[in-house]
């Protein structure tokens, strides 16, 4: 687990998260982030929230399906036992101040850094299908950070290929505190110690110093380090302020984000691509046990097996990822026993998993009933979390806007 060093002294070490609005959640969701959701939440403080400007940046025409799906979601959460007495749950678009601090660092943050982001032209490849040649979709790293530095988060639980999205972030709260944050004279005083290294040191330090702040170049922020290790004609305490004058120094007011990478069975679609409503592949958390077993009963399985006496291999099949997330080891063994040998069947090795699935899904199933005939109890749940992060929002912007000097009093 990633430190959470950085939270200032006397604030609870902060967990904060996210899902763009895409309706009832399947199995995927489930697995890949509501059961770490509801872990952390007894371990932490933590701000959980519906990206819905999020969904808009890629959604834009289609608002009434952002709409729609928020509540849909929102139960889902609390049937898989998110718990709003434990976790702050609200909806992004309800805490403007999210919105401010997105304007506020815009200010501040070069072009190229958003550009260089991989998911840009990833997204761009992968929806063809939409005009997303807008700033909201250029911007939406930058609205990430802002949700994430909003609330002073310590931690952001994210997969491998969001890692990129948290060392965004951290460059910009680096870049603010070092903007904002330093201390009357500081900067005076790095600029004279950098006199002391000689004119061709010194122009190679600041040429170094220029590439990591404004381009996120760390492999210029071990050079320079290396470079003032080596110098011997100049104070340890000049030496100190030099290495804090690279990454910015002074006040930390926006402190940076560690990821949280946290390990998560990967639950395939019923054909064994990713789980996806797009896919049409999907278990979803309220599905009837029915309806569950005819959908799973119906999967691919190993090709080879076209009759059942045709021995086949489980890890050409679709069924066995499902195993290997539901599944005993005693179970396992059975099944890639029986299937080498053809002594058990498809229909009976999906009859383990499909019973299994079943069992784990009945309780969600029957809180999101609850919570569906409740719908004023489940908004009465938001509109206090919007409140808890409304407070906890405005506390950060306070400072963030002293330290800016928008505060005309």
């Amino acid at each position: 687990m990633a430190a959470v060093s950085n939270v200032p002294p006397g604030q609870p070490a902060r967990v904060l998260s996210g899902m763009r609005p895409t309706g009832r959640l399947h199995l995927g969701h489930y697995h890949g982030v509501l059961k770490n959701w509801v872990r952390l939440q007894h371990e932490y403080e933590c701000f959980y929230f519906v990206a819905d400007w999020h969904a808009l940046t890629t959604h834009y025409e289609e608002p009434d399906v952002v709409r729609e799906n928020i509540w849909d979601m929102v139960i889902d959460w609390l049937a898989a036992d998110v718990d709003p007495h434990h976790a702050t749950l609200f909806i992004q678009s309800h805490v403007p101040q999210h919105a401010e601090l997105h304007t506020l660092l815009s200010m501040i943050t070069p072009l190229s850094w958003l550009e260089r982001v991989p998911s840009y032209k990833d997204q761009q490849l992968q929806l063809k299908d939409r005009d997303l040649s807008t700033f909201g979709f250029l911007g939406y790293p930058l609205l990430q950070s802002a949700d994430i530095l909003i609330y002073r988060a310590g931690l952001v639980p994210v997969g491998e290929d969001q890692v990129a999205h948290v060392e965004l972030t951290r460059e910009i709260a680096r870049r603010f505190n070092h903007l904002y944050g330093r201390k009357p004279g500081y900067e005076d005083r790095a600029k004279e110690a950098i006199k002391k290294l000689g004119k061709k040191t010194g122009t190679l330090y600041r040429e170094l110093r220029t590439g990591y702040l404004e381009k996120g170049d760390r492999t210029a922020l071990e050079k320079a380090r290396a470079l003032l290790e080596k110098q011997k004609n100049i104070s340890i305490g000049d030496k100190e302020r030099l290495y804090g004058y690279l990454e910015g120094g002074g006040k930390i007011i926006l402190p940076e984000p560690q990821a949280l990478l946290t390990p998560s069975p990967k639950v395939p679609g019923l054909d064994g691509q990713k789980m996806s409503k797009s896919y049409n592949n999907i278990i979803a958390l309220r599905d009837e046990p029915d309806e569950i077993e005819q959908k799973m009963r119906t999967m691919p399985t190993d090709p080879a097996r076209v009759r059942r006496s045709d021995p086949g291999d489980p890890e050409k099949c679709p069924v066995w990822p499902f195993h290997q997330v539901y599944s005993d080891d005693d179970t396992r063994r059975w099944v890639q026993e029986g299937c080498r040998t053809a002594g058990i069947g498809c229909i009976e090795c999906k009859k383990k998993v499909i019973d299994a699935v079943i069992a784990e899904l009945e309780p969600i199933r029957k809180r999101a009933a609850d919570y569906s005939s409740d719908p004023t109890l489940v908004k009465n749940i938001i509109a206090e979390g919007c409140e808890r992060a409304q407070d906890a929002a405005e506390e950060t912007l306070t400072d963030v806007r002293q330290a800016m000097g928008l505060t005309y009093n």
